[in-house]
């Protein structure tokens, strides 16, 4: 892995970029674990389980060396407090989609005709919400370059508007499933009521984390 201090000295958004790449490595495996939960494959699920928390940890470990690298006392274009708080936006990101591995290893949860159906929806737009946040970091190379201003400024306001639309679409989904797991109560265990709120939960939350990491960035633009 290359120097991060090093890195710094290019560009103090750089180790962002690639602690966020390693995070979207989390991220990228939700849907095959979550296939292979349907397909009761208990095995690959675990399998699955540990190659998250294994990129879980290597993010964290990036983390930290990116905060024990954080110049202090030079000159930086924008503060040092705005870069933590993003950096632990995105490492949010990263642990939920563990606690999502672990939860799917805890027991095979019933479901009920249309839920598969309506939880990729749920998914899908999740990742999608992931993906516009992760856009975001991917232009704040071009935002230094222009001294946060100009094409690139306007694209990144675009960008965090897409993410909140998207993030209230997952909430919107989210509702839904919630209602159509009371409405199928005599089908569905208690332990598999819990388990799937538990994970619905887990997965709302990286859009979440997502819409806030967009933000984040967008203010941070505003006051530089």
């Amino acid at each position: 892995m290359r120097s991060i201090a090093k890195v710094f000295g290019r560009s103090p958004f750089v180790p962002l970029q690639m602690h966020m790449e390693k995070v979207a490595e989390c991220v990228k495996q939700i849907p095959d674990v979550v296939a292979a939960y349907r397909r009761e494959e208990s095995e690959t699920v675990e399998a699955l389980r540990k190659k998250i928390s294994r990129l879980e940890h290597e993010a964290d470990a990036l983390k930290h060396d990116i905060r024990n690298s954080l110049p202090r006392g030079l000159f930086l274009p924008v503060e040092r407090v705005s870069l933590l708080q993003i950096l632990s936006l995105q490492d949010s990101i990263a642990n939920r989609a563990e606690n999502i591995g672990v939860l799917l290893t805890m027991k095979q949860a019933r479901s009920f005709p249309g839920f598969d159906d309506r939880f990729d929806d749920f998914l899908g737009k999740t990742i999608e919400t992931f993906e516009l946040a992760r856009s975001v970091i991917d232009q704040l190379d071009e935002l230094l370059e222009t001294g946060f201003g100009g094409l690139e400024a306007q694209t990144v306001k675009e960008l965090t508007d897409m993410v909140a639309y998207k993030e209230h679409e997952v909430d919107v989904i989210q509702g839904v499933l919630l209602r159509e797991l009371l409405a199928h109560e005599d089908e569905v265990s208690y332990g598999d009521f819990f388990l799937w709120t538990r994970i619905l939960r887990q997965v709302s939350s990286i859009a979440d984390r997502s819409e806030r990491l967009a933000i984040a960035v967008r203010m941070t633009l505003e006051t530089s």
